[in-house]
């Protein structure tokens, strides 16, 4: 098999190219679409994704990204393919009012990572912001991207939560994440929006995620926790096209979906392969717990296909990336974290 040699330009492209599947449901989606909250890990990929799939579809539609603006890299990836951005703080209540009018809308706006001693923040963005948003776009198709944090941990044989399971949130930035959905729920039942819960563990866009996580832990010498002994993770490139193909399956009531690979992984074995990769022995700690944060993909994988890149392959590619010098985001998943403190 021929070794990449990674650019930043090379994974934006394998990220961005859509797939027949997303250009044939582009063809049938109404309207524009607009991702609120569009300058975080996902969305600059996500809307160049969805621009791409409308030239490829032959329709004209725009999409909007609306962030607060901050990270120049995505604004100006974004601008040049085509992407109408607009800066905007969305609980500055005014503001998210004059936002235009648009059929088909992507919920991506949310706060995690420091969350603990500002749970106050966490909650404004998580549960009150949603309530605005719910009620600007309540004629309009919403996919509404959630957590799996919001299920209890399970372990490893019981295949992973489904999304007719009893939820448990630990910690208020799940307990947040759940507020989401039943706000945006009662969107759904009360005005008749059509909402898609889109429930993600986790994405892997080689700048960041799990996979990126263990092997920058390996080649820093630094021992890997077995506490968390198993996770889930999906090519960042195959889920954002099931949160732009979910708009055609947004309903009311509101449709569930968990988003994730169809295995689940096995830290040490991950470890284990990124090591021989990357010419480093991992180092472990900690005897391995008997559960996880684990979501069962079934539904989506019936629904939408596969992963169009296997967790190996994404394990093969990580590793390259690193050799190769590649960027990173700099923002840790925290997989590992039991206490739902983030």
């Amino acid at each position: 098999m021929e070794r990449k040699i990674w650019t930043e330009e090379m994974l934006d492209t394998l990220l961005t190219t859509p797939s027949d599947a997303l250009c044939a449901d582009m063809a049938k989606l109404n309207g524009d679409i607009m991702v609120l909250g569009a300058g975080g890990k996902m969305g600059p990929t996500l809307c160049v994704l969805a621009k791409r799939a409308m030239e490829k579809a032959g329709v004209d539609k725009k999409v909007y990204a609306v962030s607060r603006g901050s990270d120049p890299i995505a604004k100006a990836f974004m601008e040049e393919n085509g992407i109408v951005t607009i800066a905007a703080d969305l609980l500055d209540t005014e503001k998210l009012r004059a936002l235009p009018d648009t059929e088909n809308v992507i919920y991506m706006a949310g706060k995690k990572f420091g969350t603990d001693g500002n749970e106050w923040q966490t909650w404004a963005m998580n549960a009150a912001l949603p309530a605005y948003t719910a009620e600007k776009f309540r004629n309009s198709r919403i996919v509404v991207f959630s957590s799996g944090n919001i299920y209890p941990m399970v372990p490893a044989y019981s295949g992973g939560c489904r999304e007719e399971d009893a939820l448990g949130p630990v910690g208020e930035y799940a307990m947040s994440c759940m507020a989401r959905e039943r706000v945006f729920e009662y969107a759904a039942n009360t005005w008749g929006t059509k909402v898609f819960f889109y429930r993600l563990n986790y994405a892997v866009d080689l700048r960041y995620g799990v996979i990126y996580d263990i092997a920058r832990q390996i080649l820093e010498d630094k021992p890997i926790s077995l506490r968390t002994a198993c996770f889930n993770c999906i090519w960042q490139g195959s889920a954002n096209e099931i949160a732009i193909r979910g708009l055609l399956h947004a309903d009311s009531p509101a449709c569930t979906m968990n988003v994730t690979g169809p295995e689940i992984l096995s830290v040490k074995e991950t470890a284990l392969e990124l090591g021989r990769y990357l010419g480093k022995e991992p180092q472990f700690e900690g005897e391995p717990g008997e559960k996880a944060l684990l979501n069962n993909s079934a539904k989506a994988m019936e629904t939408f296909g596969y992963p169009a890149v296997s967790a190996k392959t994404l394990i093969r590619w990580q590793a390259e990336w690193l050799l190769d010098g590649g960027r990173t985001l700099d923002k840790p998943t925290h997989f590992e974290t039991r206490d739902g403190k983030f």
